[in-house]
């Protein structure tokens, strides 16, 4: 028989459900939201897994290349597709959660998700990194701009990058 594991995913830690090919629930547990903590429980299992699905989250590109390197076949899902179908459950707690989006890979009703590579992530997040540094240069280059001239000190329109203390010290000193 065919068994299906689905997980709900929080921050801390993730619920997660086995059900077998007719829908039945076989495994509930809580766990914390780790990788070897996931396939520990699952290594636990006597029957073999077919397929583990979570839905796209913060924690998605950990968990999906923790647990494919582990060798498990893994499959993020659409985070509109399994709250859609989860709405209509009455009691939503994690736990039902689980079991809820493990239906829904057993019946195969979604769309899986395409995930990143590390790389792809860690460009990402360089990118962004910068980004968010240059701002906070501009923001700060102008903060100073605008207090020297409160004290009548006008500095030029552009100021070319990397001369900003350069250009701005000696205006100061000589005031």
């Amino acid at each position: 028989m065919e068994y299906f594991v689905g997980l709900d995913v929080s921050l801390r830690s993730c619920a997660l459900c086995i059900v077998d090919g007719r829908g039945n629930a076989s495994m509930e547990r809580e766990l914390p939201c780790e990788v070897a903590d996931i396939v520990d429980c699952l290594e636990a299992f006597p029957h073999p897994i077919e397929r583990i699905v979570f839905e796209a989250g913060a924690l998605s590109q950990h968990l999906f290349v923790g647990l494919q390197e582990k060798g498990l076949d893994i499959v993020c899902m659409e985070a509109r597709q399994a709250s859609a179908a989860l709405s209509a459950m009455r009691n939503k707690t994690d736990k039902t959660d689980a079991k809820g989006i493990a239906q829904i890979l057993r019946t195969g009703w979604f769309s899986p998700v395409h995930m990143k590579s590390r790389a792809a992530h860690g460009l990402r997040a360089l990118l962004s990194t910068r980004k968010a540094l240059l701002k906070k240069k501009i923001d700060l280059a102008n903060e100073v701009r605008g207090l020297l001239k409160i004290f009548g000190v006008r500095l030029p329109r552009t100021v070319k990058h990397g001369s900003f203390d350069g250009l701005v010290r000696p205006m100061i000193e000589m005031d």
